[in-house]
């Protein structure tokens, strides 16, 4: 499975990032495989309108399965939820590490979709 956690870096180490649509970047970890990757949201973070349907539609085609966040909006949220993408809240503020590490003791909850 691929889970996708809006990240102000590509490392590890990097801060979660509280937004969505207007995050830095996506660090995406596979969870059969462990690789990372990381998927840049430069172009939306600068947007007037749109930003989180179109970083729902980045974290869409990079194939993932899972989002990590603090908050996702109405129009984001029904992207990912067309997409049959689950999203899964309750930490923020935190390390890509250590919400992965909550995402695997299964200590988040469902998060609303915005809508």
């Amino acid at each position: 499975m691929k889970i996708a956690i809006p990240a102000t870096g590509d490392a590890w180490t990097a801060r979660m990032d509280d937004r969505f649509g207007r995050a830095r970047g996506f660090f995406i970890v596979d969870t059969e495989t462990k690789e990372t990757t990381y998927v840049d949201n430069q172009a939306n973070m600068e947007t007037g309108h749109g930003a989180g349907t179109s970083a729902a539609q980045s974290v869409v085609d990079a194939g993932v399965q899972l989002v990590i966040t603090a908050e996702v909006g109405p129009k984001a949220g029904s992207v990912l939820k067309a997409a049959g993408i689950e999203v899964l809240g309750g930490v923020e503020g935190a390390s890509i590490a250590d919400a992965y590490d909550r995402y695997q003791e299964g200590s988040l909850e469902e998060s609303g979709d915005g809508s």
